[in-house]
């Protein structure tokens, strides 16, 4: 088999690349030159210059996968690739080491002035009066998102003799012991103790100004911030104002909503450092990258498992036509899982229930990892890499089948071990349309058809309760499309299931919870 190598990668690549294949590398091809080339290899190394196009995956009529040597893919068709059944795989890792370095150099710049100095410097000035730092030493490091970048940050904030404190609802209390950090659950707890404090989070609908105006006024003044994960999650002009208060010392930002950024409202300011999204930009995460290519492509044209490839893995029609319909309901639940299990999922059980327990359900687990892991932000997961991504973060996840039955011909239930208890959604098809209904949630039978938004209350069983739900959700102009209430005995517990036009938000379940006298709540999006 032959590999083409269209952008400069590592030698140390090449070499592991031409212990298995004919190797060629053409660099600077223009995209009718890719398209005139590309029939004859089957694998196919890019970086970020090099456009893996429909016109190019189509004319690789021999191509089986295509490698981006660093983390993004937005250079290659990947829907051009999955239809043809191509491999579409990059090297997420590469980078990690190289980012967390980046976080660490910027916490010291700003903890000693060194930009702001340099530039007097320069001006023939002496003022070491004025640039006066801090120690990072006994200072109070907080980290948002305690993954693979986050964890080599607190390693190597623990060599500066920092007090680690670390934010992430999906990390266990053991792992984040293991990597001591302190974990704390709540944001608004975190933020009065940090003196430092920096992000790594991915960009979601939860992230994306995550740090306003509310989350300032609680920070420690003088808190001095950074930025290496993602463009948005600090509202700027809130930063702004705080920067001019002086309620933020300083603040350092390598990444931007959109890049390239040369017109920041943050130039502005003395006591911030900007960055050109230099996160990655070393020679080492580069080779790094090369290496790292090489070694998933070889491994997807030797028909082994690529742990970081981006599109669906084919599945074979046999066992498609017998599970087919329950990969959608299966990542629902994985979805629905991680959002209403607390304190971290350190273990995952995944039960599959009469007809399905006779049958290969493995694309059925991956589907139910793909959606809790979609939640917690892990990467770029899918049908692929999700399994990858889950032994990654030390979660343990096994399989259970039962053929017996009883209310339905199948279900898949999922059951997750959390800190705060255990958390166990089921579903099931039903009628001739085989439409998904979750039929058992935290241990009460249900019969509810899944919504993009839905709302969950656990509340003492007693009278009126439907009425304050409604009354408030009304006031706020929500709209209830469907409302079930289950319970195990009377008098008891019971658990009332929502499901609404708008999604609720944390204000509004605690309000709920609180004048409604509920023991909790949760919202989620589907």
């Amino acid at each position: 088999m032959k590999v083409l190598v269209a952008e400069k990668i590592a030698d140390s690549g090449i070499e592991m690349l031409k212990e298995h294949f004919d190797v060629e590398v053409k660099l600077g091809l223009s995209p009718a030159e890719l398209v005139a080339e590309i029939p004859a290899y089957d694998g196919l190394i890019v970086r970020s210059a090099t456009k893996a196009t429909r016109e190019v995956i189509e004319a690789g009529v021999n191509l089986k996968i295509i490698g981006r040597a660093g983390v993004g893919v937005d250079n290659v068709d990947v829907q051009a690739a999955t239809e043809r059944g191509i491999i579409v795989c990059n090297a997420p890792t590469s980078n990690i080491v190289s980012a967390a370095e980046h976080t660490v150099a910027l916490m010291l710049a700003q903890a000693r002035n060194i930009p702001q100095a340099w530039a007097s410097m320069r001006e023939c000035k002496w003022e070491r009066s004025k640039f006066t730092g801090a120690e990072l030493y006994e200072k109070t490091l907080a980290i948002f998102g305690l993954g693979r970048i986050g964890s080599l940050v607190a390693e190597r904030a623990r060599g500066f003799g920092m007090r680690i404190i670390g934010y992430d609802p999906y990390t266990t209390s053991e792992r984040a012991q293991a990597m001591g950090v302190e974990l704390v659950a709540d944001v608004n707890e975190i933020l009065p103790q940090a003196d430092f404090i920096t992000v790594h989070l991915p960009k979601t609908k939860e992230t994306i100004g995550m740090f306003g105006p509310e989350q300032f006024a609680l920070m420690k003044d003088g808190v001095r911030l950074v930025n290496t994960a993602r463009g948005g999650i600090y509202q700027i002009p809130a930063l702004e104002e705080a920067l001019a208060s002086g309620k933020v010392a300083s603040a350092a930002v390598d990444v931007f909503e959109v890049e390239p950024c040369t017109d920041s409202p943050l130039a502005a300011y003395e006591n911030v450092i900007l960055t050109p999204h230099l996160g990655a930009s070393t020679a080492e995460a580069q080779d790094r990258a090369g290496e790292q290519i090489a070694e998933y492509v070889t491994a997807g044209l030797l028909g082994k498992m690529v742990p970081t490839a981006v599109n669906i893995a084919p599945v074979s029609p046999e066992v498609l036509d017998a599970v087919g319909p329950y990969i959608e309901p299966a990542e629902d639940l994985g979805k629905m899982v991680a959002q209403m299990a607390r304190g971290g999922v350190s273990a995952l059980d995944i039960l599959l229930v009469g007809s399905l327990a006779d049958v290969d359900t493995r694309i059925l687990r991956t589907a139910v990892l793909k959606g809790l892991l979609a939640v917690v932000g892990a990467e770029s997961v899918n049908f692929v890499n999700a399994d990858y991504y889950a032994e990654q973060r030390g979660l343990q996840v096994t399989e259970t089948k039962r053929t017996e039955t009883h209310d339905y011909v199948a279900m898949i239930v999922v059951r997750a071990a959390t800190t705060e208890g255990p958390v166990e959604i089921g579903a099931a098809l039903v009628g001739k349309k085989n439409e998904p209904r979750l039929v058992t949630i935290l241990d009460y039978d249900v019969d509810l058809k899944p919504s993009r938004n839905m709302a969950f209350f656990l509340y003492p069983d007693r009278p009126g309760m439907i009425g304050k739900v409604g009354t408030i959700l009304g006031g706020e102009r929500i709209n209830i499309g469907s409302m079930q209430v289950a319970r195990k005995e009377r008098g008891g517990e019971a658990l009332m299931c929502l499901t609404v036009d708008t999604a609720l938000s944390r204000e509004l379940l605690d309000k709920i919870v609180a004048e409604a006298e509920m023991e909790t709540a949760w919202s989620v999006e589907l």
